[in-house]
C-alpha cells in the first residue's frame, strides 16, 4: 500500500510513520517542511530514514502536492500549526496552514487522485468549553481561539469534499496525546511538555490549582485510530469522530504522575498567565462511544504504561 504522511516528522506524524512501516509491503512517503517554528526535525525519523521516501517541502506548495498525491492509496495529513497561543499571536499564519493547507491538499486529491483515502487528525478543542457533562459528536462548537476555530473550519472542508466531490475522507478528533517525540514547549501540548521537563529533572509548574479535568491518551492509540479510520473510511466519511482515551484526570494528577515516573524533583502550582487563562476550557469529559461502536477501536495503553514506555524510549534514544 502506498501511503503519504504529510507532517510526518512531527509528534503524531513520526509515530504514525513507524506504525505504517510495520505493515507488509508498506511504501511510505513523508512530506515535512521541517519548519523550526513548529519544532519538527528530521532527527525524529532517523531510525527509519532508510525505509521511507522523505521529501522536505511545504503543504502550501500546490505543485508539489499535485505530484505527491498521485497514485497514493492513503493520505494522512498530520501537518498543522498546533499551538493555541501561537495562533493568537500569529493568526494569519495559522489560517494559512490549518485552513489553506487543507484546502490545497483536498483540491490536489480531487484533481489528481480522487480515489485516494484521506484521513485528517483534528482536535477536541473545536468544542471550546463543555456545556454538557459528557461531550460527544452532537455537542456544538464554540472554539475559544484561532487554532481551534481553524481546525473546526478544516473539518468542514473534508466533509464538503466528501459530499460534493465524493472524496473518501475521514476526520478523527483527539485530546491531549502524549508519548515519544513530543515537543518540549508549553505551547505544544502540556503533557509532552511535562514529560520533557521531568526528563530533564526540572520542577513541573501547573497553572492555577490544577483541578481542571482532561482526557489523556497515548500516541500509539491515536495512531491505531487513524489507521482504522483509513481502512474503514466508508463507515466514517462525511463526519467528525472523537477517538479519546478512557482516562480523565486533573492536570495536577497528570503532573504528579509524570513527575513520579521520571523522578522529577517537584510539582508546584503557579498563577495563570493572562493569555492562557483567557482560552482555558476548564473541565471536559469526552465520549468516543460512537467511533468505538462503528470501528471496534479502543485504547490499549493505560496512562501509567504509556508514561513508562515513553520514559524507556526517551532514555534509549539519549544513549
Amino acid at each position: 500500500m502506498k501511503t503519504l504522511i504529510i507532517g510526518g516528522a512531527g509528534f503524531l506524524g513520526s509515530n504514525l510513520v513507524r506504525a505504517c512501516l510495520k505493515n507488509s509491503g508498506a511504501n511510505v512517503t513523508v512530506l515535512d517542511s521541517l519548519d523550526p517554528h513548529f519544532l519538527s526535525t528530521r532527527e525524529s525519523l532517523r531510525d527509519v530514514k532508510d525505509s521511507i521516501r522523505f521529501i522536505q517541502g511545504d503543504l502550501l506548495d500546490e505543485s508539489l502536492l499535485s505530484e505527491l498525491v498521485k497514485d497514493q492509496d492513503v493520505i494522512f495529513n498530520c501537518a498543522a500549526q498546533t499551538s493555541h497561543p501561537l495562533s493568537i499571536r500569529e493568526p494569519l499564519l495559522d489560517v494559512q496552514i490549518n485552513c489553506g493547507g487543507n484546502l490545497k491538499l483536498l483540491e490536489a486529491v480531487r484533481r489528481f487522485n480522487p480515489k485516494a483515502t484521506v484521513v485528517y487528525p483534528s482536535s477536541s478543542t473545536v468544542i471550546g468549553k463543555a456545556l454538557l457533562e459528557t461531550v460527544d459528536e452532537d455537542h456544538w462548537e464554540r472554539p475559544l481561539e484561532i487554532y481551534s476555530a481553524n481546525k473546526s473550519a478544516a473539518e468542514k472542508y473534508y466533509h464538503i469534499y466528501h459530499t460534493v466531490h465524493g472524496l473518501r475522507t475521514a476526520v478523527v478528533r483527539f485530546a491531549n496525546l502524549y508519548g515519544p517525540a513530543g515537543k518540549n514547549s508549553p505551547d505544544f501540548g502540556f503533557i509532552n511538555y511535562f514529560i520533557a521537563q521531568a526528563a530533564e529533572k526540572n520542577t513541573l509548574r501547573v497553572f492555577g490549582d490544577g483541578s481542571q479535568i482532561r482526557n489523556v491518551m497515548y500516541v500509539e492509540d491515536a495512531v491505531s485510530a487513524l489507521q482504522i479510520a483509513a481502512v474503514q473510511c466508508d463507515k466514517l466519511a462525511g463526519k467528525s469522530w472523537f477517538a479519546t482515551g478512557d482516562k480523565h484526570l486533573s492536570v495536577l494528577e497528570i503532573a504528579k504522575a509524570v513527575a513520579a515516573e521520571f523522578s522529577a524533583p517537584a510539582v508546584e502550582c503557579v498563577p495563570w498567565p493572562a493569555e492562557r487563562k483567557s482560552i482555558e476550557i476548564e473541565n471536559v469529559r469526552f465520549s468516543s462511544a460512537r467511533f468505538r461502536a462503528l470501528t471496534g477501536w479502543k485504547p490499549a495503553v493505560s496512562f501509567a504504561e504509556g508514561l513508562k514506555q515513553t520514559r524507556t524510549m526517551i532514555e534509549s534514544r539519549s544513549v
